[in-house]
């Protein structure tokens, strides 16, 4: 009856993990623009809000934080 592993929360967590790391550096391209004016970049589609960027800017970017749905990072 328990550890069957059939429940929502099976064995490695909430699914897949992050294709990124805080505190490592990626190169990416601002691909669009948040409602808040961050630039959206996609690793592996797994989306990264970089502030003070543009679309089609191309960075070298440092992950600060990385959350279940997207990260957020800096130009380095």
């Amino acid at each position: 009856m328990y550890g069957n592993n059939r429940g929502s929360f099976g064995g490695s967590g909430f699914g897949p993990s992050a294709p990124v790391e805080s505190g490592k550096e990626y190169e990416v391209e601002i691909e669009d623009i948040s409602k808040q004016g961050d630039g959206i970049a996609r690793i592996e589609g797994f989306v990264i809000f970089v502030p003070e960027t543009g679309v089609g800017d191309k960075a070298t970017i440092m992950v600060d934080k990385v959350m279940q749905r997207f990260a957020i990072a800096h130009k380095v």
